[in-house]
Parts: structure tokens; C-alpha cells; sequence
């Protein structure tokens, strides 16, 4: 392609409301223009850069055995109302209604199309297992858009549903999908991690999220420098030490802690470590019920894991005249001590002795508090989150924490949706059975906008050779010099007959103009052709990976660069 026919609008300031570099990187080297919050045309060279994925995607996704559909992304109401989310998915579901005033939806997700489709066509065992993927368009109307396509309100995703006769088959299923999202990224040039996460509000038994790597990861995780483990904090375990715990050193003992409230001013002010505090939280829950939780002082909370613990959906602090109800004192003295509530501590707190928390009293803590003796406690249960430097679960390593860019999703379904939509087949002995489910998604736009917030410096770009919209730029400094235009033309076209794809940069612009675009777009190989190299024989190449550049001989540049590319697509 010839740079002076190719659309790419490039800007030279960052657009106001681009506040990540995927953002900033993406519309100033003309991947995409934005049409609405949330909504984006892709460009020509954003484009390209997405089929490269789609095409990893789909080699890797018919190598695992599934097969490509295409489902409407206009959804009828009755399916979601079968399933019970119309009523549960909240306002994220874009409802819409025809002329006839029949109610539809702009499909989020596609697990009740898929499952109707099945449930209409597979009816016996011997048709199974099925496993069933498409790329397309979906929409969810996030309340706060941001990020550029990292979190967009349309969005492109590959979605795969599986379908077996039981749990066996069905883990299965997802072990082949787990392993071909390995093959992916490691095929997309991605450093990422596959951790355990939280089901959501898809449901299911367990699931993985696959995570790239990145400074400006919205998501928390932690892997084993041991091991394989790594989990999402929001589901992450951490290693317990069975000790027994000591007993206080004395009675428990009222101390003034004038204006202290927070965990850090009250350790400063007393001269402790964080670790000897606990810190009393009180919540509400969606259900209305109350409830403290005991956390050691340097631990956080995991809401998560709490309202799995208390079967409920959500909970929130409880509101300034609610623990003034329930202590007698404002926020930021709490303590167990007393407390007319349910008490739930975590396993950590278990093992403490000597420790310090609030009196329930303005400017007071208790100091030399004992479990046993001084607070009623109904139980004990993982409630916090994991951070670096906790014990892994699984061996005797040691977590340490990342920022990670969720690309992918894969989840355990069960019967979930077959049981609510009547999806089933006939076993063996002629029985009716609920098929058991997997659902499996990547973000596909997501996952460039990821690579550029794993690969990028202060000039623009640094693509992975696997998806770079183009592999080679031939950029000639001086189009209007014969030998030069000639020399660039030779080569862009001797590349183009050995596969290569290669941007030719033959317009008429000044030299630090295209140097500038160069390292904007991040197309991995630039080749310099100028005037005074050719008269000695040789054309200037730098990898824009590292900025390594070298002389290749004129008539050894078109093979060396075949060369090169192959290399590194081999790498990945």
C-alpha cells in the first residue's frame, strides 16, 4: 500500500478526552475516530490490526474443534426473560422496541441465542460435543465509557459457547479452550497471565481471566513466583499459617487517641506497626442486614469474597447515623468490643493476640484486646484481599502483584442456562438430560488497544509483529529523486510478491515529518532509502522494538527483511 493513496489521518496533539496511551496512540495515528461516548469507526490501519487478531483467533479457535456461526446482535426480549436477566442485568441492556412495540435488546452477550439455537438443533448425545464461536459486534451501555476501546460501549468480541452431556466432557471443553487462548496471546506477541476470576454476573462454577500485562491495567492480580498460580485479587487465596494463637500481655486498657481515626494515625500515634491493629468495618447488605468485619490493619477488605460468604450481591459502609446507632460514638472508632451486631472476622485475625481497636468512643482505642476474652466473633472466614508478598495457596512460593488488562474470559457454565431455557438431549439410555455449558470470550478490539499499553514509548507505537497493521515501511526521504523513488519502488514491490506486508511512504512530505509517523504508527521494521546511502550501495534499517538500525546492501535488503519477518512471527 502506498502511503499517498492510504487513509491515515495522523494528529499531533493528544485529543482532549484520551487519557491512557492505547487512546492517545490510537487516535493520533489514525486507528480509529470516535463518533459517539463510547463508539468508534475503525480506520483503515485500526482495521487492520484487528482482523490480525480475528485471523489468530480464528485459526486457533478451528484448530480446538469449534465452529463459526453468526448470531443477530438484535435480541428478543422472551429469550432474557426465559433466562431470568432481563429483569437482573441492570441498565448496562440497551432495550429497544420495533414498530410492532415488541421489545428487543442489543445483544451484551449471546448465551441465550446460542442456547435456543442448540435446543432447536442438537437433540441426541451422538451430536455432542459442540462447541459453537462467532466474532461480532456487541453492545453494553456502560454508564461511564472511557479508555477508547478499552472500555467502549460497542465492541467487537469473540464469543464461544460449548455444549457436552456432562461435567467430565464439559471440563474437557474447557481445558481445550484454556490451552487455544494460551496459543492466542503467546500469538498476538502478549505477555499475559491466566488467573483464576470471579464468575460475575454471567454465573457459573469457576472461570479464568486472561490478563496482559500493563503499568495501566484497571485490574489487580498476583501470581506465584513458584508456581503457576495467579488469580484476580478479587478471587485470589492466600496461604494461611496454622499458629496457635498467644495470649495478651495484660487486661484490656482504655487509651486516648485524640483526632486519630484512621488505621495509619492511630498506629503513628501509639507507635505501632499496622499489623497490630485490627480495623472494625461495618456494612450493610442488600438484603439489610448488618454486619462487622474484623480486618488486621494493614489488610483490605475483599467485597467479593464477603458477599459470596453472606449470599448476597452487594454491600456498601453503612451510613454515618447507622454506626453512630450502632457504636455510640462517629466513624472512625469502631471497634468489636460490644458490638450489637453480627461479627466476622478474617482468618488472619484468628492468630492474633495483643491487639488494638476502637472503643466505640470518641478519641479512645482499646489496647492489649484478646479474642477469646473480649470479642464475640461468629466466625472466621477468608474476607481479605490478597497482595504481594502473602503465601501462594498452592505451594511455597510468595504472590507478587501485577496490573493486568483483561482480554479474555473463560467460564464454566454448567446448566445454568440449558435448565432455564429447556436445553436438552437424550443420554444413552434414551433419559433426557440438561446440557452442561462453557462460555469463552476475547475482546478483540481490546486486545490491540492492550498491546499498545504493553508496547509503547514516548515516540508513538511499538508493535508485536503478529498484528502490526503492516510488517515493513519503506519510507523514501526524497520521492522526487529518481534513484530514490526508483530503489523504494524496487523494494516495496519485491517484498510484496514475497508476502511481506510493507507501507510504502512515498509522499511528498520533509524527511522529519515521515520520521515522526514512523514512529507513531510502530510498523516493527522501518527502511530508510535516501539519496547518499544509495550512492554507497546500502539502505538504513531500524527495528523499531529498540531503535537497533543497521546497513543492509541494496541487493540484500528485499531477502534480509523476508528474513526478519519470519523470524520474528517464528518468535511469537
Amino acid at each position: 500500500m502506498r502511503l499517498s493513496q492510504y487513509l491515515m489521518p495522523t494528529l499531533k496533539e493528544n485529543p482532549a478526552d484520551a487519557e491512557i496511551a492505547s487512546h492517545q496512540l490510537m487516535m493520533r495515528s489514525g486507528m480509529i475516530r470516535k463518533i459517539a461516548a463510547g463508539i468508534y469507526t475503525y480506520m483503515p490501519l485500526g482495521l487492520r490490526s484487528v482482523r490480525k487478531v480475528e485471523q489468530i483467533v480464528r485459526e486457533e479457535m478451528d484448530r480446538a474443534g469449534a465452529l463459526e456461526l453468526l448470531m443477530p446482535m438484535v435480541i428478543p426480549a422472551e429469550l432474557w426473560q426465559e433466562s431470568g436477566r432481563w429483569e437482573q442485568y441492570g441498565k448496562e441492556l440497551l432495550r429497544i422496541r420495533d414498530r410492532k412495540d415488541t421489545e428487543f435488546c442489543l445483544g451484551p452477550t449471546h448465551e441465550e441465542v446460542i442456547t435456543d439455537v442448540v435446543r432447536g438443533t442438537v437433540k441426541s448425545y451422538r451430536q455432542l460435543p459442540l462447541n459453537l464461536y462467532q466474532i461480532q459486534g456487541k453492545f453494553r451501555d456502560e454508564i461511564r465509557p472511557r479508555f477508547g476501546l478499552m472500555r467502549g460501549r460497542e465492541f467487537i468480541m469473540k464469543d464461544a459457547y460449548s455444549f457436552d452431556l456432562d461435567s467430565a466432557a464439559a471440563d474437557s471443553a474447557y481445558d481445550k479452550m484454556y490451552q487455544a487462548y494460551q496459543r492466542i496471546f503467546r500469538r498476538c506477541g502478549l505477555d499475559f497471565r491466566a488467573v483464576e476470576a470471579d464468575t460475575g454476573n454471567i454465573g457459573g462454577s469457576s472461570s479464568h481471566e486472561f490478563m496482559v500485562l500493563a503499568e495501566s491495567g484497571e485490574d489487580a492480580i498476583v501470581s506465584c513466583n513458584g508456581c503457576e498460580y495467579a488469580a484476580n485479587v478479587e478471587k485470589a487465596e492466600v496461604r494461611r499459617s496454622a499458629l496457635d494463637r498467644p495470649g495478651p500481655d495484660g487486661p484490656m486498657e482504655k487509651v486516648a487517641t485524640p483526632g486519630k481515626k484512621s488505621v495509619a494515625e492511630v498506629a503513628a500515634f501509639l507507635g505501632v506497626g499496622l499489623a497490630q491493629l485490627v480495623k472494625t468495618l461495618l456494612l450493610e447488605t442488600d438484603q439489610g442486614d448488618r454486619v462487622a468485619v474484623l480486618l488486621r490493619g494493614d489488610h483490605e477488605l475483599n467485597e467479593i469474597k464477603l458477599c459470596r460468604y453472606l449470599r448476597c450481591q452487594h454491600v456498601q459502609l453503612a451510613a454515618d447515623d447507622v454506626v453512630q446507632q450502632l457504636t455510640g460514638a462517629p466513624v472512625g472508632f469502631a471497634g468489636p468490643v460490644g458490638l450489637p451486631c453480627r461479627i466476622l472476622a478474617d482468618l488472619d485475625v484468628k492468630n492474633m493476640a495483643d491487639f488494638i481497636v476502637g472503643a466505640n468512643e470518641v478519641d479512645a482505642h482499646y489496647c492489649h484486646v484478646d479474642l477469646d476474652r473480649d470479642v464475640a466473633v461468629s466466625s472466621f472466614a477468608d474476607l481479605r484481599q490478597a497482595q504481594a508478598g502473602d503465601g501462594c495457596p498452592r505451594c511455597a512460593g510468595t504472590l507478587e502483584a501485577w496490573r493486568g488488562i483483561e482480554v479474555g474470559h473463560v467460564f464454566k457454565l454448567g446448566t445454568k442456562y440449558s435448565k432455564a431455557l429447556g436445553a436438552t438431549v437424550l443420554n444413552a439410555e434414551g433419559r433426557e438430560e440438561p446440557l452442561v455449558m462453557g462460555c469463552y470470550g476475547i475482546g478483540i478490539g481490546r486486545t490491540v488497544a492492550a498491546a499498545i499499553e504493553q508496547n509503547h514509548d514516548e515516540n508513538g507505537i511499538i508493535f508485536p509483529m503478529p498484528i502490526a497493521p503492516f510488517q515493513v515501511l519503506v519510507l523514501e526521504l526524497n520521492p522526487k529523486d529518481d534513484a530514490v523513488r526508483e530503489a523504494g519502488d524496487s523494494l516495496y514491490r519485491t517484498l510484496q510478491d514475497q508476502g511481506v506486508e510493507v507501507l510504502l511512504d512515498d509522499r511528498d512530505e520533509r524527511p522529519g515529518s515521515k520520521f515522526k509517523d514512523a514512529d507513531l504508527v510502530g510498523i516493527p521494521i522501518r527502511v530508510t532509502i535516501g539519496g547518499r546511502s544509495l550512492k554507497e550501495g546500502v539502505v538504513e534499517v531500524q527495528l523499531r522494538c529498540d531503535g537497533e538500525t543497521q546497513q543492509v546492501a541494496v541487493e540484500q535488503a528485499a531477502d534480509w527483511l523476508v528474513q526478519r519477518v519470519r523470524q520474528a512471527l517464528e518468535a511469537c
